[in-house]
């Protein structure tokens, strides 16, 4: 075999499904090694069968296959030639390293003869990627090369998952080799601590210290993280809840971790998290914060942050978030569905009753008077309002991929999340013109499910190629525009904070229309909303089309994202809108805040 053999043989051996990426002369041979590995296996049903999807760029290759990841759990796999091909995925892969996504990235590199010298599409690319992924491997032995390659996707799973580089010199691709199919690089130290945490247990003493913090908490809330949804603990979550009775609010990569139409789910909290769920973070008196890491979009000021907990306790998987930006008082280090799991069978066997009626009365008073709510008399198409039909009809069940900017916001906070994997969306990176391709990449995770791209106007130019893609691979993505003819959210912070002074994001004079590039790249259902009274048939021909189908809707251009919490602020300063009820003696207005916080 060839290497390139040897790298699509483990590929199939891994389990692959779907490839993302695009060609160049240091990737040919992979390339090829996989058009002969589809010909050989694509006959009868075809399931031993990789396809190959071709983006319009390779940025796009790796938000699909993140998107892939996202909503299927699996390594996503991108596979890329040399210089910009590699380049062009530093974002993509820096951002699967932010939200904790398995990924592989398969790079083409020069010959290994001429390493170093500023050869044709030389990229240094262990360098350039050493800073954004979990681990890269530079493979210049071709003896190595398989089991480097297998070794990629137990890293990029395995733990806190995270993206995996592997450079591989085009010689070594043509490199003559046997297949072992089984070897592994001797990684002991590695290997060694991940068992340690991945073995990792709570004793009688820790489950009695957490019950006993927790038996004499009268205001106790869960704080969950993206962790929930990585370590497959949303089961085990909802028995704990179900037992114990503690109110739930998650980080906006934890949406779908608990169900948010559950009577004790609080949605999303955070900068722009509701409103009645900031305020039970103020309230509470005691914090369990799982695969969270006191993010800034949640403690933006640590000090001030759920600050009547007497008691804080954390799980997770990885250390280096244990009490890294809160102090706690409690932690474990762990799979996290394990210690749901023990501290749930620990508190029934010891016959743990928390008495929380109260709280969770309380919790229901906050839902009901401080609840999401928008300007629902205006003449003007709300984007909240689309999200809310949407949703109706949907009813909670869709995948969701957003952009990022105002619409990932809005479509955060008015749609219902049922499930794990449902939402896919930028947390850490923010990184706009993600949302077309990871929608992309989620449908072919998911080919019987509806997913809906929400994107913006100035999110989706990032990317827009990938139209072209959705209808090439005759995809049944559902595409919803939300236009206000600007960069809404930076357009927010400048009314806010800069004096009303839009440098760069009023896009109202840009020529683009969108309706009919959507038509040019194949889309048969097209359609631009203005009218609000066609609002609701609109959305349900629409979300009823049987293919690929495209909705801009213009929008209100003044709409805003509420709550928000400034920066540096406490969630006693969130300031609530026009429209949404803020507590007595609460912020109602935005106070300034230094320009150098801002983002």
């Amino acid at each position: 075999m060839t290497g390139a053999d040897v790298v699509v043989r483990v590929l199939a051996d891994e389990g692959v499904e779907v490839l993302f990426g695009y060609s160049g002369g240091a990737i040919l041979p992979v390339y090829d090694a996989v058009f002969r590995h589809n010909a050989e296996h694509g006959n009868g049903d075809g399931r031993d069968a990789m396809p190959l999807v071709v983006p319009a760029n390779e940025q796009g290759a790796g938000f699909m296959a993140s998107g892939y990841a996202r909503a299927s759990g699996k390594v996503g796999v991108v596979v890329v030639t040399s210089g910009p091909g590699a380049t062009n995925t530093v974002t993509p892969v820096r951002d699967a390293m932010a939200d904790s996504i398995p990924m592989v990235v398969i790079c083409g590199q020069v010959p290994t003869a001429s390493l170093g010298s500023d050869a044709f599409q030389e990229a240094p690319v262990s360098n350039i990627m050493g800073a954004c992924a979990k681990h890269v491997f530079l493979v210049t032995d071709p003896g190595q090369l398989e089991a480097t390659v297998r070794t990629a996707f137990e890293i990029a799973r395995s733990g806190r998952p995270g993206p995996v580089v592997v450079d591989i010199p085009k010689d070594v691709q043509n490199a003559k080799l046997s297949y072992d199919g089984n070897c592994r690089l001797p990684i002991p130290g590695y290997r060694a601590r991940l068992r340690a945490v991945e073995q990792a247990r709570l004793g009688d003493d820790a489950c009695a210290a957490f019950f006993a913090a927790l038996a004499q908490a009268r205001r106790p809330l869960i704080y969950a993280g993206g962790g929930v949804i990585a370590g497959a603990a949303a089961p085990a979550l909802r028995a704990f809840v179900d037992a114990f009775g503690v109110p739930v609010t998650t980080t906006l990569m934890g949406l779908g971790g608990f169900d948010t139409t559950h009577p004790l789910a609080l949605h999303m909290l955070g900068m722009h998290g509701t409103a009645y769920a900031n305020y039970a973070v103020e309230d509470c008196d005691f914090l369990l914060a799982l695969g969270a890491r006191f993010d800034d979009r949640v403690a933006g000021a640590p000090g001030k942050f759920a600050p009547c907990a007497r008691f804080i306790a954390q799980i997770d998987i990885d250390p280096a978030e244990v009490g890294k930006v809160k102090r706690v008082h409690w932690h474990h280090v762990g799979p996290l569905a394990a210690a749901l799991e023990r501290l749930t069978a620990h508190g029934r066997a010891h016959g743990t009753r928390l008495s929380l009626a109260d709280w969770q009365a309380h919790v229901a008073r906050l839902k009901r008077d401080h609840a999401m709510n928008y300007d629902r008399a205006s003449p003007l198409v709300q984007p909240q309002a689309v999200i809310e039909a949407i949703n109706r009809i949907t009813q909670g069940r869709a995948i969701v991929g957003t952009g990022v900017g105002q619409h990932q916001m809005w479509a955060a906070q008015y749609f219902d999340f049922r499930a794990p994997r449902q939402w896919l969306t930028s947390g850490s990176m923010g990184t706009m013109g993600f949302g077309l391709p990871a929608a992309i990449g989620a449908q072919f995770a998911r080919p019987d499910a509806l997913v809906i791209d929400i994107d913006g106007d100035g999110s989706i130019r990032m990317n827009l190629g990938e139209l072209e893609t959705v209808t090439t691979c005759g995809l049944p993505l559902k595409v919803v525009l939300l236009n206000n003819g600007g960069d809404g959210m930076v357009r927010q912070w400048q009314k806010l904070y800069f004096g009303q002074r839009f440098a760069g994001s009023d896009k109202s004079l840009r020529r683009k229309d969108f309706v009919k590039a959507a038509e040019a790249d194949g889309f048969e259902w097209v359609r631009r909303l203005a009218d609000k009274a066609a609002l609701e048939s609109t959305i349900s021909e629409f979300l009823a089309f049987d293919g690929p189908a495209f909705l801009e809707v213009m929008i209100d251009p003044e709409a805003g994202v509420y709550p928000m919490v400034g920066p540096g602020a406490s969630y006693a300063q969130m300031v609530t809108g026009d429209f949404i009820a803020a507590r007595e003696g609460d912020s109602t207005v935005m106070e300034a805040a230094p320009v150098d916080s801002m983002f």
